[in-house]
């Protein structure tokens, strides 16, 4: 059974643009993100990323994590743990 979901990315009919208004670019975000972590998008992109680019990108990924989520919040919406 699957316990990621992606549901946000295929209902959202909203506008997809950055820089209007606070919800436009939240909603912004929630579909690049979900677009971006694609399997077969990440099956081409990754490769071609260099080293820093990929210890930049999950550094930062952490790093809004950390100051963001409590731990166990982390345990239970990233890692998926009861």
């Amino acid at each position: 059974m699957a316990t990621h979901t992606h549901r946000f990315v295929e209902e959202y009919k909203g506008l997809v643009g950055f820089g209007l208004d606070r919800p436009t670019d939240e909603s912004t975000l929630m579909v690049y993100l979900q677009k971006f972590s694609d399997d077969a998008l990440m099956g081409v992109l990754l490769p071609r990323l260099s080293d820093a680019e990929l210890s930049d990108l999950f550094d930062r990924m952490n790093r809004l994590m950390r100051r963001h989520l409590s731990e166990g919040e982390y345990h239970r919406l990233f890692l998926k743990e009861e």
